[in-house]
């Protein structure tokens, strides 16, 4: 006898992957607690996370919109102006680092010494300069959009059971007089670039580690019950501003969130992980839920990682089907488009 002789077949690469139609894989994510259709879900992450907001809304979960869109606006626009894409406004969150500070700056506990950029066009604010497609006409117009925003984000903190977030980057570009880390580098859609003011980081497993386990302690200060599912974005990097070639940059980063997912979830009873990532780029689906470009996901390859969550969380025999007003409103007009900050780094690299 040994501690392999009777595992289950789901433990061996051979019975489980190799002589399994990768469709039919089973077992693949270990559901570690219950989800009801009653519990407030709330989302943020990288551009992959988008997915995940739309198919829990199409499928009866209780998706949450902290920050809608009042009645009067054009449904057709919503997207464009960041309502119903996450939880909240945020617009994408790539690394843990933006996560914590976002919370922290709306609960006053974080200012930092960047509060806006202006131009000639209008008012960008530095943590969300695509919150909308044309900037803010004045400087009153973007402090207000920000205060509406952090109310919203203190009323997410209070009222959600459950926090899915999407790791998605390690890079990242913070402001070296405080620390202050930019969704986008300063100088492509906005703002404009300073060699002796911004600074590149590329964060460590420890680092991001830290950082998730700070925002933890910070949602828990203000909702000790609040629970939380980690998952990696599959989807690599359009571009680094490492040494490194974009592919070793790539898998660098993913392989420092997925240490950093997996020991967040070993450690707290109350963090889970999905395996978003390996179902789209593990060896058995030979790069199949790609799209042509190798980055962005098919909706099908969606649906098959969704479909994973579903088979755990939902009764048995129920199909995914959109209900209740969030899924009318949450839902974006495209089901393949995601809002993608990053794709910036390469559209003004030239």
């Amino acid at each position: 006898m040994h501690p392999y002789k009777n595992l289950d077949k789901k433990h061996f690469w051979r019975s489980s992957v190799s002589q399994v139609n990768p469709l039919a894989m089973a077992d693949v994510y270990r559901k570690k607690f219950e989800i009801s259709k009653t519990d407030s879900i709330s989302t943020a992450g990288s551009c992959f996370a988008q997915h995940i907001a739309r198919k829990l809304s199409r499928s009866g979960f209780n998706f949450r919109d902290f920050e809608p869109a009042i009645e009067e606006f054009p449904a057709e626009l919503r997207e464009q102006f960041n309502y119903g894409v996450y939880s909240a406004r945020y617009c994408n969150i790539y690394t843990a680092r933006q996560l914590l500070q976002t919370f922290q700056r709306a609960l006053g506990l974080f200012a930092p010494k960047e509060e806006f950029w202006t131009s000639l066009h209008g008012v960008y604010d530095p943590f969300r300069p695509m919150v909308e497609p044309t900037p803010f006409t004045c400087l009153e117009e973007a402090v207000a959009a920000r205060q509406s925003h952090y109310e919203s984000l203190r009323r997410l903190l209070k009222e959600t059971d459950l926090f899915i977030f999407t790791f998605g980057l390690t890079e990242a570009w913070e402001d070296s007089r405080d620390g202050s880390v930019l969704p986008v580098c300063p100088g492509t859609q906005a703002g404009e670039f300073n060699p002796e003011i911004h600074r590149f980081v590329n964060f460590t497993a420890a680092e991001t580690l830290a950082d998730f386990k700070a925002f933890v302690a910070l949602c828990r200060e203000v909702n000790p019950a609040m629970r939380f599912i980690v998952t990696v974005s599959p989807v690599p990097l359009v571009a680094t501003a490492s040494k490194e070639h974009v592919l070793v940059a790539t898998t660098y980063s993913k392989s420092v969130l997925r240490a950093v997912a997996g020991q967040l979830a070993d450690e707290d009873d109350g963090i889970a992980y999905f395996p978003s990532y390996e179902l789209v780029s593990s060896p058995p689906f030979r790069a199949s839920f790609f799209e042509p470009d190798m980055r962005g996901v098919t909706p099908w390859g969606v649906d098959y990682v969704m479909s994973h969550f579903f088979r755990a969380h939902l009764p048995a025999g129920e199909a995914e089907t959109p209900t209740g007003p969030a899924a009318r409103t949450a839902i974006p007009k495209s089901e393949t488009d995601v809002v993608c900050e990053e794709m910036l780094l390469e559209m003004y690299a030239s």
